[in-house]
């Protein structure tokens, strides 16, 4: 049996998101460390062992199982009905030749969350049991990046959209998939929030030493440190720039993640044109077809009395993005300027866009199990339109963005008593 209480002795530590060197102090039973400096969660709530966190993934993974075991939700409508199962929602997207769409939905729902599972009991074992595994470093090292792409939750929202666009024409039935799907949905959650990743790490390989004159509360550039993005665990600089630890590439410091991410972004906002001049579904009622745009299905949403989901939609699809693209472009101007003298407020916007980002793709998993859905022939059907697979690039070239962008850019290299 591993001892997991040896993370627990007071150490240095490297913030990722400003670069100050820190005590991360002894933690007690889900008790949480955060950098003074900027507030960025450095450690989680420290669990005495991974019991908690393993008994989550695996009741997150049985549940994924009996999501595809059962129907997902059927429609009816004049005598003529449809059963989709939630596999269909990927198969409609491939039956209207989307096949991207397709491959975000599945990836992001079921695939990278169960594969996340998977390897975490696989590490979580072998880290309890204090034994040598093969692959363990290499496992760990690529769950973490893997976390902001797991759209589970997101995905239920969507479905309760979707739900509410058809009830007041079609009757809708929920089936056991979607109950147990909500139920893996939660437990994933559960699961994130139990991972004591210092405590994980401890028992997996040891902290690569720093040198004796490495001082807290002063910047990890100015001293030659760089921090690891797959283990957190801060190193001296070396020519391989890998870490010690897990053998991961650090993130250096430099002009030109500063760069990619202004070219993500200038990406996103030309991507954003056609994903709002383009229908992003068609609805077929009685033989009539007619096209919806994001912010047509917005004010149709409106006319019909339903402005809690038309308030929904608005948000998710006009304002986050936009607003994100905006403000990542504002933190790279204000990085590109070499940091601001009010650094805590940026980082704040910059955690803000960050978390909200992925909320975007509710209008993806709407158009998605719609056309799944609501299968009725010349009486009613729903299909996707082009914006959907433009809007969908949108979101992931902004996640993609905010996670390139050097926050580290954004304090001013002084020592932390000055701030």
């Amino acid at each position: 049996m591993s001892d997991f209480s040896r993370s627990a002795s007071t150490r240095l530590a490297l913030c990722r998101e400003c670069d100050r060197v820190m005590h991360l102090p002894a933690r007690a039973p889900g008790e949480a460390a955060h950098c003074p400096r900027c507030h960025h969660h450095v450690a989680g709530p420290a669990q005495r062992d991974m019991q908690r966190p393993m008994a989550w993934a695996l009741a997150s993974l049985v549940l994924l199982g009996l999501v595809f075991a059962f129907d997902f939700l059927s429609f009816s409508t004049r005598g003529v009905g449809h059963t989709m199962s939630f596999v269909d929602a990927a198969g409609a997207m491939l039956g209207y030749d989307y096949p991207s769409l397709a491959a975000i939905l599945l990836a992001t729902t079921v695939l990278l969350p169960g594969a996340y599972l998977a390897a975490l009991l696989y590490i979580a074992a072998a880290a309890q049991s204090g034994a040598r595994v093969p692959g363990a470093l290499v496992l760990a090292r690529t769950l973490r990046p893997m976390e902001p792409w797991m759209m589970a939750d997101v995905f239920i929202v969507g479905v309760l959209v979707s739900l509410i666009k058809v009830v007041s024409l079609a009757e809708i039935e929920i089936g056991a998939s979607f109950v147990a799907f909500c139920g893996y949905a939660l437990c994933l959650l559960r699961t994130l929030m139990l991972i004591d990743w210092v405590t994980l790490w401890d028992a997996l390989a040891p902290v690569p030493p720093l040198a004796p004159e490495v001082r807290a509360g002063h910047g990890g550039r100015r001293q030659g440190l760089v921090v690891c993005a797959g283990c957190d665990a801060p190193f001296h600089d070396n020519a391989r720039h890998r870490c010690p630890r897990c053998g991961r590439r650090h993130l250096s410091h430099g002009a030109d993640r500063l760069q990619l991410t202004w070219a993500l972004i200038i990406t996103a906002a030309i991507l954003y044109i056609p994903a709002n001049v383009y229908p992003i579904m068609a609805v077929t009622t009685l033989g009539s077809t007619d096209p919806q745009t994001i912010v047509g299905g917005v004010i149709s949403l409106a006319a019909h009395g339903s402005w809690p989901i038309a308030l929904v939609i608005f948000v998710a699809s006009i304002v986050v993005p936009i607003s994100k693209i905006a403000a990542l472009a504002w933190l790279c101007r204000i990085a590109g300027r070499g940091g601001h003298a009010d650094s805590r407020s940026q980082m704040r916007l910059y955690r803000l866009t960050e978390k909200i980002g992925r909320w975007s793709m509710i209008d993806v998993f709407v158009v998605a199990v719609l056309g799944a859905l609501v299968q009725a022939g010349a009486l009613m059907a729903i299909r996707p339109g082009a914006a959907a697979l433009a809007f969908a690039a949108v979101v992931v070239v902004t996640m993609i963005a905010a996670l390139t962008f050097d926050t580290r850019a954004l304090w001013r290299d002084a020592p932390a008593g000055d701030r």
